[in-house]
């Protein structure tokens, strides 16, 4: 039994990480309810006055698009985040432990999880766009860049969430921490009413470190095959999974230095 546990990914963990994905209030109001009231006050804000419907079209798939970043933010960033902190708290990693389930096996776990719920929400999240809005029909590398971009955002952002959770150990001080984060991530993606292009140039510089600004400003372009400098893109990911890399490591170092200390 202790085997079959000690596998990367089991069924049981699975759905135990589902479960506490559902039951999380977090993901609800911010990974689902926010994209969506925000995606609709916005897009009917912006498009009140535009007769033309091409360009109702385009305007409403690129904020469509770019507010789709919400989901993964909430839901990996914060909503895991806030889970795990939790979790920190009552000592449940511990008490997993004892029964063989290591640390890596429940972040693994996770991470099939998330990926699973977050397929689902945007899903829920396209289908509320096409009927509410004109939205453009993707190429087909658009679709397939814009959902494994989404996706690869979630694993990093989850990474993330848990060697924050892991190194401070207690809800408050992780919840403050990762929700600097998503705000940050907003305001220099673009989202937060000052676009990329009206940024200083020192902010435009930070900017450009966060994959988020990519997946605001460049995803219609991206969505409807056009062509994309992806370099820069690409180096933002690397960026956050290297930055993601050393987090885990550390708290996972500072744990056996704790451990050889008893």
């Amino acid at each position: 039994m202790t085997n079959k546990i000690r596998k990367p990914l089991t069924l049981q963990m699975l759905l135990f990480e589902l479960r506490n994905i559902t039951g999380n209030p977090y993901v609800h109001l911010f990974g689902i309810v926010m994209p969506i009231l925000m995606s609709y006050i916005i897009i009917r804000g912006v498009t009140m006055e535009v007769t033309d419907p091409a360009l109702l079209c385009t305007i409403s798939t690129s904020v469509f698009l770019g507010m789709g970043v919400v989901i993964p933010m909430a839901i990996a960033l914060m909503g895991y985040a806030a889970t795990r902190a939790q979790e920190m708290e009552k000592g449940i990693p511990e008490r997993l432990e004892l029964f063989g389930i290591r640390s890596s096996v429940t972040l693994c776990n996770r991470i099939a999880a998330e990926l699973i719920f977050i397929l689902i929400v945007f899903i829920l999240y396209f289908v509320y766009g096409g009927l509410f809005f004109e939205l453009e029909s993707p190429k087909v590398s658009g679709a397939v860049i814009y959902t494994v971009s989404m996706l690869a955002l979630t694993i990093i952002l989850l990474c993330i969430a848990h060697g924050v959770a892991s190194f401070l150990k207690k809800f408050g001080p992780t919840y403050c921490v990762v929700m600097i984060l998503y705000f940050a991530f907003m305001l220099f993606s673009g989202m937060m009413g000052l676009s990329y292009d009206n940024m200083p140039s020192g902010i435009q510089f930070v900017a450009k470190l966060l994959p988020t600004t990519y997946l605001n400003k460049d995803i219609y372009t991206i969505w409807v095959g056009e062509s994309c400098r992806f370099a820069p893109m690409i180096q933002s990911y690397l960026l956050w999974a290297v930055i993601a890399g050393i987090l885990l490591i550390a708290t996972a170092e500072i744990k056996q230095k704790y451990r050889k200390s008893l």
